[in-house]
């Protein structure tokens, strides 16, 4: 769906009420198109976290105008399953097809454990998609080097500026 109104009005239909009960939520859902008007927007809140994220938010339901008690996970699997062709993809799906850049870990990638064969990273993301690791790379990484015996070098944190270093 476009617009976070449209989804609005197909919760109405399907649950009864009135759009403006639902309307909080769907703004919720795709308040990242503020920041980055593409379909990759969806990363931030389009997942299984999202919807457990938006419950938090919102409540576990809301009492619509028709007087219902509906679920605000079943309004948050509705909006997802909208836009992403009727899958609840989880957090995983999205993060792992992030295409990883040295930027993202402070530089560090390649430097941390040079005795690993090929790209660390390509490791790491197979093991975070198996399911296998719930480490972040740095962590995942150093726990690696301790397994073939390599010194790891940790980033250090200049205090000053709160800006990590290597």
């Amino acid at each position: 769906m476009a617009h976070p109104v449209h989804h609005a009005e197909s919760s109405a239909r399907k649950y009864g009420g009135v759009p403006s009960d639902y309307q909080a939520i769907h703004d919720w859902f795709d308040a990242s198109k503020a920041h980055l008007a593409l379909f990759t927007h969806r990363a931030l809140r389009h997942h299984t976290q999202g919807i457990f994220e938006a419950e938090r938010v919102f409540g576990a339901a809301l009492t619509n105008a028709a007087g219902r008690d509906i679920p605000v996970r079943w309004i948050g699997e509705q909006h997802v399953r909208e836009d992403c062709q009727g899958r609840i993809p989880s957090l995983a799906d999205w993060f792992t097809r992030i295409q990883p850049e040295p930027w993202m870990a402070n530089g560090h990638i390649d430097r941390l454990c040079p005795e690993m064969e090929g790209d660390p990273r390509e490791a790491w993301i197979a093991e975070v998609a198996s399911g296998r690791t719930l480490l972040g790379l740095q962590d995942w990484m150093a726990g690696r080097a301790a397994e073939i015996g390599v010194a790891v070098r940790a980033p250090t944190s200049d205090t000053r500026s709160g800006v990590a270093s290597g």
